[in-house]
């Protein structure tokens, strides 16, 4: 197994590369979802464990109810349209956010695919949906304190996250050139790497994890320590 083991992507720029051929936002997010297939097959080859994708946070919803309707429905549709394709990788797909504002015909199809990919172990991916770094917290926290708990620690807390069996994550990168977290894995990116890339999403493929991975093993990592 490679040294990456858990790898974090902020998916940015499908509606730039959209404007730029003249298409409306939302083929962006379409051609998107087929950069995501290659990125799934590319973390395979390099032997990620891990993949968590940054797919809708908890502050999208700000954005145009025509966008917003769209993305739901690709939630929908298109990820257990795709189950067939996830499962013959070996993918096991899981959801990672705030379930209770998703429409129910997406948690639906979402909670069908993690049944139906749970017995796969080649990879497992987190689609982080309705997600924010901030809600994960603030909701693992009230968890504690509604069973009593009157004292939290750091190890307490990511016990009540919504997939705590999954390793913190070990580089988190982001396309489109835009250099910041934005509420993503805030807690578990404590001492993770960054990686910024100025190639908009739907560009991103198989050679783009390779790029990734070979970063990622050019860092030296103390986590507070020395080396």
């Amino acid at each position: 197994m490679s040294g990456l083991v858990h790898l974090g992507i902020i998916m940015d720029g499908n509606g730039r590369w959209a404007k730029m051929r003249n298409l409306p936002r939302v083929a962006g997010h379409l051609e998107g979802l087929k950069s995501l297939k290659k990125v799934i097959k590319g973390c395979i080859d390099e032997e990620i464990r891990y993949l968590t994708v940054y797919c809708f946070s908890t502050e999208n919803w700000k954005r145009p109810a025509s966008e917003v309707n769209y993305l739901m429905a690709l939630f929908t549709n298109k990820v257990y349209g795709e189950i067939k394709a996830i499962s013959s990788l070996g993918v096991q797909v899981r959801l990672l956010g705030n379930r209770s504002a998703l429409p129910e015909a997406a948690l639906k199809a979402l909670d069908r695919t993690r049944e139906e990919t749970k017995n796969n172990d080649k990879l497992i991916l987190q689609l982080a949906i309705n997600y924010g770094g901030h809600d994960e917290i603030v909701r693992a926290v009230n968890s504690l304190i509604k069973d009593g708990i009157k004292e939290v620690s750091a190890e307490l807390i990511r016990s009540r996250f919504d997939n705590p069996d999954i390793p913190p994550v070990d580089f988190i990168v982001r396309s489109a050139g835009e250099e910041r977290l934005s509420n993503f894995l805030l807690f578990d990116s404590a001492y993770s790497e960054l990686g910024f890339y100025d190639k908009l999403w739907p560009d991103w493929d198989e050679d783009m994890i390779k790029t990734v991975k070979q970063d990622f093993l050019k860092r030296t990592r103390r986590f507070g320590g020395l080396t």
